[in-house]
């Protein structure tokens, strides 16, 4: 209950926030958060551990229905992640911005393998939803939702033109592609059958000749 008063205080006024506000947002009196907290840096570092915390966007993710269309789904979990991040971000933002850095005294000094952890549950949660189109995908629904996460992550800043790139329109691209006909490229390369070329830079045999497009 403190913890959930806190947050959006904390992404409003940062480290500058007085017990006595959060106490009165959350409806009790000020020596009750010194029963749960040790000092107000201990209620700081609280709430930056919920809010790098995963849990809330895990929860929605396997909210959204499975029987809904692949692309429904991508975008309700596209939009359910970058409210996620922005939530984070305004929290982490502004405490290190006013001066709070978590775990500084010893208290509660970050877990290195948290983020990764982290970042692991959201793939496998976005790849639960992606896993019942399984057999129409090209590839495993583990290393789409890989991409799908990425991507969420360093494509919400707005597109070179100032417009900010809906849920919608990435999930589209990821899905569908970037070309509205693939067959118009003069040299389509290694899109037609991702499997066909090998690496280029792998030497041939020994003993071999490397194989030319034209007949002797």
């Amino acid at each position: 209950m403190i913890v959930a008063a806190a947050l959006p205080l904390i992404a409003e006024y940062g480290a500058a926030v007085t017990t006595a506000r959060i106490a009165r947002a959350a409806g009790i009196g000020e020596a009750t958060v010194f029963r749960v907290f040790k000092d107000k840096d201990d209620v700081l570092d609280a709430c930056l551990a919920t809010a790098t915390d995963p849990a809330h966007v895990l929860r929605e993710l396997a909210a959204i229905p499975l029987d809904e269309p692949l692309a429904d789904r991508l975008v309700q979990a596209a939009e359910a992640m970058w409210a996620h991040l922005a939530r984070l971000g305004a929290v982490v933002g502004t405490l290190h911005a006013s001066g709070h850095r978590g775990g500084e005294r010893g208290a509660r000094k970050p877990d290195p393998g948290r983020r990764e952890a982290a970042m692991a549950a959201l793939r496998d949660g976005v790849a639960e939803l992606i896993e019942p189109d399984r057999a129409a995908l090209r590839c495993d629904p583990g290393k789409l939702a890989a991409l799908f996460v990425g991507t969420l992550f360093v494509h919400r800043h707005p597109a070179g033109d100032g417009a900010e790139i809906s849920a919608a329109e990435l999930v589209d691209v990821l899905l569908h592609g970037a070309l509205s006909d693939p067959g118009a490229l003069s040299d389509p390369g290694t899109l037609s059958d991702p499997g066909a070329r090998s690496d280029p830079g792998t030497p041939p045999e020994p003993g071999t000749r490397p194989e030319s497009g034209g007949t002797r």
